[in-house]
């Protein structure tokens, strides 16, 4: 399985016993060894499995090295690049950055519009104990000036229309991961359900909202087991609940998501209106830009890019803290805010459209001096089918962060094995408990970890591991075999 190793253990054939004593022939015979080890590790994961490893030092010298150069899924290990390339100009992005607002326009008749703006902002919240980038601010700001109104606008146009990126599955579509991305959204799109048993033979009982309309077949029944299920068809507003749940059952908490995000915070916002007396006569409706060739850096050339206009506000909310959102978008793996960095960083020099966002990742990708050959990506948080990297790639970038003036920030970022984020449980009561630092990554048939960890020399080395085409059911096993072959390495230096 290993297709290369660092310091050519071929080349100790060939040369003096006495010469093989030397620091340089000792380790090439260590890293031979580890290939060993690692390559039996892995051939007890399941059948078909395909597995790409790449371990360095931060000087980048290559010490181990399993198909560094094909491409794999490298699922939320996106998420690296994403925010890499954010951190790389984070300065500029804080500057750039703006808050969600709100403004009042004549409607006629003495009658006014409401219109909440998105600038990008990922974090505003709805949420009755709501303490940052709360809408309600906003909606007191309304109601301070206008006790009626007639109708309330979500304006998403800061970016073009692009809600989902190329690749994303269909069947991800109505659900929390799967979220439309948009410039204006409110509580991460999401919409929050709860299926409580009745008596048995009775309906379950359900709590909603009300912004999707439900349509509840599921029954109460003898017991504690759950078995239900919720669907809805992407671009339906009708949740369809079904099976059953036993009557001594917990309530089911489902986190559904939204596909027209700027409707959906025109909506939150127009009932909290009602809320504080504000009488709201007409609808609910969103705005949004179509994509033309102008916002591909390949099609517009040297043009510049035109921005919608900004209009004046009543009121606006403050940007949020970016580095604090990345530690979101690492430690939890939070998909729709990794799309909106995407774009966010692509707004520097273009639109904010999903190809504006590669053009900025394909800067970095020539800072850090690595060519594109190694990596193909289609969003910002790994959810695309599209996407591929090799391990090699990614190794190297990670260690050309690690070389950066932002980089303990960054890392500091990134889920800690045994101790939080998406690796709270994994390599706990091992020895990288609370020593290896990397991005996790989850996707149908594939698993992805990249970063660093600690060897048991106290040095601290990058990796990057892939793993692909594993067959149903069998992830966890994939992913044991990964984590037995990454302490084996960290043993091993």
């Amino acid at each position: 399985m290993r297709t290369s190793l660092c310091f050519a253990a071929l080349l100790s054939l060939s040369v003096p016993a006495q010469a093989q004593e030397t620091p340089a022939a000792v380790e090439s015979a260590r890293s031979e060894e580890l290939g060993s080890r690692v390559d039996t590790i892995l051939a007890t994961a399941p059948v078909g499995t395909r597995y790409g490893i790449v371990v360095q030092r931060l000087d980048g010298t290559e010490l181990l090295a399993v198909a560094p150069d094909q491409r794999f899924i490298p699922a939320s290990n996106t998420k690296v690049y994403t925010t890499l390339a954010a951190y790389h100009e984070l300065a500029a992005l804080q500057r750039a950055a703006e808050g969600t607002g709100v403004r009042i326009e004549p409607a006629g008749a003495g009658m006014v519009d409401v219109v909440l703006e998105g600038r990008g902002e990922a974090t505003l919240s709805s949420a009755p104990d709501c303490l940052v980038q709360c809408l309600a601010v906003l909606a007191d700001a309304v109601a301070s000036r206008t006790k009626r109104v007639r109708n309330v606008v979500g304006d998403a146009s800061w970016y073009p229309d692009e809600r989902w990126s190329a690749g994303m599955s269909w069947n991800n579509i109505p659900f929390r991961y799967g979220s439309a991305v948009a410039a204006l959204m409110v509580d991460d799109n999401e919409l929050w359900v709860t299926a409580s048993p009745g008596k048995a033979g009775e309906a379950v009982r359900i709590e909603s909202d009300g912004y999707y309309r439900i349509e509840n077949r599921a029954r109460t029944v003898p017991g504690d087991a759950d078995n239900l299920s919720v669907s809805r068809m992407p671009g339906s507003d009708l949740l369809v609940l079904d099976g059953t749940i036993g009557e001594a059952s917990k309530p089911s908490v489902y986190r559904l998501a939204i596909d027209d995000p700027a409707h959906r915070a025109a909506w939150r916002l127009a009932r909290m209106l009602e809320a504080g007396g504000v009488t709201v006569t007409g609808g609910v409706s969103a705005i949004y830009r179509p994509v033309t060739p102008m916002d591909d850096p390949a099609e517009r050339g040297d043009a510049p890019v035109a921005s919608p206009p900004k209009e004046t506000m009543l009121a606006s909310l403050p940007p949020e803290a970016l580095a604090a959102d990345i530690i979101t978008i690492n430690k939890v793996s939070q998909n729709l805010h990794a799309e909106m960095m995407l774009r966010r960083v692509g707004k520097l020099t273009g639109s904010g459209s999903v190809a504006d966002g590669q053009a900025a990742m394909a800067r970095m990708m020539v800072a850090a001096g690595l060519s594109a050959d190694g990596v193909v990506l289609s969003d910002g948080s790994g959810m695309s089918s599209y996407n591929r990297a090799s391990p090699r790639t990614t190794a190297r970038l990670l260690g050309w962060a690690a070389r950066q003036d932002w980089f303990e920030a960054w890392r500091s970022t990134l889920p800690v094995g045994g101790v939080d984020g998406t690796l709270a449980r994994r390599f706990a009561d091992t020895p990288l408990s609370g020593r290896l630092f990397a991005k996790t990554g989850s996707l149908n048939a594939s698993r992805a970890l990249s970063g660093y960890l600690i060897a048991a020399s106290g040095e601290t080395l990058v990796f990057s591991a892939f793993a692909n085409d594993i067959p149903s059911d069998r992830e966890g096993a994939a992913t044991a075999a990964m984590d037995s072959a990454l302490l084996a390495i960290a043993a091993a230096f």
